[in-house]
């Protein structure tokens, strides 16, 4: 239940909305997150480590944008994002959660401790988790974005 109120509440801010569904935005979102995953490797090899970290985090959050983007689902709060990832997609949203927690840590905090290891890991984990979304939208319908929406619309209510 204080997940459906969180919802309504982003909905009520015009922060959780339906728009048009769009080919173009979800590209420009899948080419923004492989962008970011690039940008997390090039930090690696800078030995940039906490900034890489981040950027696997964005990778995972604008593919996920472009999976809503492509169901006609505009949301700006990444909370949200992680929450409707696996209440109205029912995928595992554990990646992209921990992601977050990490570049939040790394964004934010001084005291913590990462090694090369630690993001060669967020990256080959963010590969996969950009992989999975990226066939996730392949195999969409328009009648299974057409439910999706229907059931964010009934949970709005």
């Amino acid at each position: 239940m204080k997940k459906i109120n969180f919802l309504n509440e982003l909905h009520k801010e015009g922060k959780l909305e339906f728009v048009e569904p769009s080919e173009e935005v979800k590209q420009s979102y899948l080419e923004k997150s492989d962008s970011n995953l690039l940008a997390s490797k090039v930090l690696l090899e800078r030995n940039l480590l906490a900034e890489a970290i981040s950027m696997t985090y964005y990778s995972m959050y604008h593919a996920t944008t472009a999976l809503f983007f492509k169901c006609g689902i505009k949301c700006e709060n990444h909370g949200a994002t992680i929450i409707i990832l696996k209440e109205l997609f029912n995928f595992d949203n554990k990646q992209i959660s921990k992601a977050k927690e990490e570049r939040i840590d790394k964004q934010y905090y001084a005291d913590f401790y990462i090694n090369n290891q630690d993001v060669l890991e967020a990256i080959s984990i963010t590969e996969r988790f950009n992989s999975r979304i990226k066939d996730y939208i392949s195999k969409l319908t328009n009648e299974k974005i057409s439910e999706i929406r229907k059931n964010l619309i009934e949970s709005l209510k």
